[in-house]
This record gives structure tokens, sequence and C-alpha cells, in this order.
């Protein structure tokens, strides 16, 4: 990997880091953080800590803990299992738990996004689901709405993308409106 790799991070994630992930089902602490930056860089401390807390007194870096977590989701077959794990045993929320989803399995899962909700007009409420089964359901009526409410054609991924578009490009029109209306 080169730097300039780095500088679209996303591409990074899809080209290199979920394949080589699913070849191996290794997982490096660098590649994992740079997951978790894609999704919400301010996030990063707090994940580095929750991790190293889970780890107990192992005295374990986060290379090793990674890689534990790396192997159970990859020893996993059952998505909805995948998605237990990360919530359940590692106690991620939804949104960050979809990132790391999607990035490993891209055609499996998609990220639970705010924007992607407000796209939507739903499924805001979901994250705050602590149930498995009743968060699973809902995570795939949201799948679901995603495929249906973005155009044919394109891949899930690409379909997020969209939405995420559709939520980003009306949120600043807004805001352009009402910067428009205060100044005026």
């Amino acid at each position: 990997m080169r730097n300039s790799d780095l500088y679209h991070l996303e591409e990074y994630l899809f080209s290199e880091v979920g394949p080589k992930f699913l070849e191996s089902g290794r997982l490096s602490a660098f590649d994992f953080f740079c997951i978790v930056i894609w999704k919400a860089n301010r996030a990063k401390s707090k994940i580095a800590k929750r991790l190293l807390e889970h780890d107990g007194r192992r005295g374990r870096d986060l290379d090793a803990i990674v890689g534990e977590l790396a192997a159970a989701l990859w020893r996993e077959a059952e998505k909805k299992e995948r998605l237990r794990i990360l919530i359940k045993d590692w106690a991620f929320r939804l949104p960050m738990a979809s990132a790391i989803l999607t990035a490993l399995w891209p055609e499996e899962f998609t990220v639970y996004d705010v924007r992607v909700c407000d796209a939507l007009d739903g499924h805001h409420l979901l994250q705050n689901k602590s149930n498995i089964d009743v968060l699973w359901a809902g995570y795939q009526e949201f799948i679901s709405d995603v495929e249906r409410h973005s155009p044919a054609g394109l891949s899930l991924r690409d379909k997020d993308r969209c939405l995420w578009g559709q939520s980003f490009r009306e949120q600043l029109h807004a805001d352009i409106d009402a910067w428009r209306l205060s100044a005026g």
C-alpha cells in the first residue's frame, strides 16, 4: 500500500481491505481503524478504548484484539450472527457495526446512516433497538428500502451512496435557503 492509496479511503477499503479479509479472515488494527475512520473519524479513540477494555487484563495489543474480532466474524456464515457478534459481543452500535460489515461484505450489508434514513424518511429509531431479533428484522427492512428507493441496476453499495448523496444535496439546499433568509 502506498500513502496515496489512503487518500481515497473508501476505494482502499473496498478494493484492498475487504477482499484481503475475505481471502484470509485476517484484519489488522490499521485496516480496522481505516473502516472506523471512514464511518466516523471522531469515534476512533472511543472505539480503541472499548476494544482495549473488552480485552480486560490480558494486555494484548490492538492487532491481537482486532484479530480476535475478525476471526469471529470470518468463522460465522450467518449474516444475522455477524451483526450479533459486533453488537452483543463487542458492544458496537448499529451504524458502526453495519459499516464494518459493509466494508467486509459489501454485497450483503449496507451502512445504516442517518443520511440514508433521512432519504428514506424512516428507520431513525432502529439504532436504539437492543433485542437482536428486532434489530435484525428492522435492519432487513432498512436494506429492502435502500434497494427499493434507489435506481435499479446499482450494487447495494452504490444504492447506499445514491441515497446518502440525495440527503446531502437536500440538506445543503435547505441550509443555503436558510442562510439566504437569515441574511435578508
